[in-house]
């Protein structure tokens, strides 16, 4: 067998792998692998620089499929190279319980590196790892010593290149020159619904020239010499990300559905399958066929890998000795641990100031950022709003890459799913900030990050109607509610700076998921902690912060962020009517339900089920701690256009309010 017969015989295996799992699955997306075949098949097998015994293996190659959809290509490669990943999982693709998912999942699958699906995303997702990679590169490589040194390559569709998403995380990309970043683009002509042309038809390479990336198109999708050509060009382009437009055919080998949308997104079906393997000389049976000099070809991988690995291992060995304090350094940031001491300069208030939380967020960020050289993060052009500047930190630009602070631009979107991108790489924890109500074009990237167990801190300003005179378009009101519906994902909307500063301790120290600390631009007091609870009350996400005076509570005030201030307030003026209530902050309802059932009845006692909940936003959610015999104090319209004060006093934010609905609730 000639070179050029076993690679044919390489790329229809992947063609029909895939093409046998969806139609056993009877769902699916056939129409991407059969047509992106061969330039996978050149990347993965010519290029890409990763080991399948060690899919974790830091300095690896990554390679994101941004075109979910076609999970059948990612998880035909990832078996025929060798992964932890049997025939039988290929079997059972979109099965309850495998490993082999409608779209690609991180964590559940070996050699996945972003969850993918939701199109743009694992696009945004490749520059995020360009820029870990570049960013570890500055600060960790000496000369005669390099142990960072990798390619992110990614393959989009053009539902990638259509979502916003991918357009915001692009034009980024070039700003900085990430030339490590090569993206592939399955140019195949057809979506869902039909051609392309019915809502596509604008020069791909061109707008990414203009993007200020290095562009090359490959006409023929199946010239494996091309492709090879064009892939080796990129790589030597430095300077500039890369997009190498690959012309494909949708379903290549069908014979009816080929260069159509049916082949897009359902099976074949069993003519047409067969069709295809007469079409390309593939056995009609068995289904699953794998040839044995195809998969000794794939598995050179194995080889392959383990030898580049051993030869960094080395490297990273004799940087070690050379370079203690940096390998000190890389330990930590591949561990995400927290650096001992860390947390020894947390910022102290006194009490009664009055401070923005978002202040206290900017000063802990200070004082932590110098003792966590691998926490890295920025902001949607809003560093002076948002208070998420670490002037000591440096800027993360073309010309200083070691810089930690991250620019990113009026891009909120592509910020979201660039942090997850890199936490997907390794090695950094990160944080990125907006205000609170632009989180909404953060949500699906946030989304994606509670999904895959992402510890990423989004640090979310201007979090209520007290913006003031910015007017409703700023002024967050159901964002608390849509945010905390979300699994996975905690929100922690702090009380005082005291609470701020427990708030970040929380964030960085979690390890399994997003945390979002949602913050006052007004300023607000700082309780005297020595009379009432220590902020570390925090941690459990309630606590009572003042006993009932005089007694067991008649009710129970609740608040959350800015309004707690209102619900201490409101507990000494009833007490003087001879009303005992207890004050409860709640800055994170997730820590609190996953508490015990005791510590919670010690914050919320069945006993007493006269509870007001006092927060500027909207009230669904809260019956499930207020119950059928409490009420809210919120605010379920929009807001309004004037001083902060005022929107606050006459939306009901007061209180007399709050003292008038506690009053009413006990029939007084």
């Amino acid at each position: 067998m000639t070179d050029r017969d076993l690679d044919q015989l390489c790329v229809n295996t992947i063609r029909f792998l895939a093409a046998d799992a969806v139609q056993q699955a009877k769902s699916g997306h056939p129409g991407l692998p059969m047509g992106a075949a061969s330039m996978a098949y050149v990347l993965w097998t010519r290029f890409l620089r990763h080991h399948p015994a060690d899919p974790a293996w830091p300095d690896r190659d990554r390679f994101v499929l941004s075109a979910g959809h076609g999970s059948m290509l990612l998880y035909a490669l990832l078996h025929l190279t060798g992964y932890a990943l049997p025939l039988e999982e290929i079997k059972r693709f979109r099965q309850w319980g495998s490993k082999t998912p409608g779209h690609p999942e991180f964590g559940l699958t070996p050699g996945v590196e972003a969850t993918t699906g939701p199109l743009g995303q694992g696009l945004a997702n490749a520059v995020g790892m360009a820029i870990a990679e570049r960013h570890l590169a500055a600060r960790l490589n000496r000369p005669g010593h390099v142990v960072v040194d990798h390619h992110t390559y990614a393959l989009c569709s053009d539902g990638d290149l259509m979502e916003g998403v991918a357009a915001e995380a692009s034009s980024l990309a070039g700003h900085l020159g990430l030339g490590k970043l090569i993206v592939l683009y399955d140019d195949n002509h057809v979506s869902l619904a039909g051609k392309a042309s019915l809502s596509f038809s604008e020069d791909v390479p061109r707008r990414f020239e203009g993007l200020g990336w290095h562009t090359q198109a490959v006409p023929d999708g199946n010239d494996l010499d091309a492709i090879d050509k064009a892939i080796r060009d990129a790589r030597a382009e430095v300077e500039r990300p890369s997009l190498v437009a690959v012309r494909t055919i949708i379903g290549y080998g069908a014979p009816k559905k080929a260069g159509t949308h049916e082949a897009h997104g359902e099976p074949l079906g069993d003519a047409e399958l067969r069709g295809a393997k007469q079409a390309l000389g593939w056995p009609l049976e068995p289904a699953f066929l794998l040839p044995e000099p195809a998969v000794r070809r794939f598995r050179e991988a194995l080889a392959n890998g383990a030898r580049a690995e051993a030869e960094w291992r080395a490297r990273l060995d004799a940087w070690r000795r050379a370079f203690p304090d940096l390998a000190a350094q890389w330990a930590d940031g591949q561990a995400r641990t927290l650096t001992p001491g860390w947390d020894q300069d947390l910022p102290r208030f006194p009490p009664d100031t009055p401070v923005a939380t978002r202040d206290a967020s900017g000063a802990v960020l200070a004082a932590v950022s110098p003792r966590l050289p691998h926490l890295v993060g920025g902001d949607a052009d809003l560093a002076p709003s948002t208070k998420t500047l670490v002037k000591t930190a440096g800027s993360f630009l073309r010309e200083t890459p070691e810089g930690r602070h991250l620019h990113f631009g009026v891009r909120e979107h592509a910020m979201g799913s660039i942090a997850n991108g890199i936490i997907y790489h390794g090695g950094l924890l990160v944080f990125c900030g907006t205000f609170f109500v632009f989180s909404d074009y953060m949500r699906p990237a946030v989304r994606l990050a509670a999904l895959s167990e992402l510890p990423v801190v989004y640090v979310w300003t201007h979090d209520s109607i007290g913006v003031g005179e910015d007017g409703p378009t700023h002024e967050p009101v159901e964002h608390l509610a849509a945010l905390r519906a979300m699994p996975n994902l905690v929100v922690i909307r702090p009380a005082d700076a005291a609470e701020t500063v427990v708030a970040w301790q929380v964030a960085l120290a979690r390890r399994h998921g997003p945390t979002a600390l949602v913050l006052t631009r007004q300023k607000v007091p700082v309780l005297d902690r020595t009379v009432y609870a220590p902020a570390d009350g925090l941690r459990r996400g309630a606590y009572v912060l003042a006993e009932a005076p005089g007694g067991a509570p008649d009710l129970i005030l609740i608040g959350t962020g800015s309004e707690v201030q209102l619900v201490t307030a409101a507990q000494a003026a009833l007490a003087k009517d001879g009303i005992r209530a207890r004050a409860v902050s709640m800055p994170a309802w997730e820590l609190f339900d996953a508490e015990s059932p005791e510590y919670r009845e010690t914050v919320l006692p069945r006993a007493v089920p006269r509870r007001l909940a006092v927060e500027a936003g909207a009230t669904f959610g809260w019956e499930r701690w207020v119950g059928t015999a409490g009420a809210v104090v919120g605010i379920d319209r929009f807001g309004a256009s004037a001083p902060g004060e005022v929107v606050m006093k006459e939306l009901g934010f007061t209180v007399e309010h709050v003292v008038t609905r506690a009053r009413a609730l006990l029939g007084r």
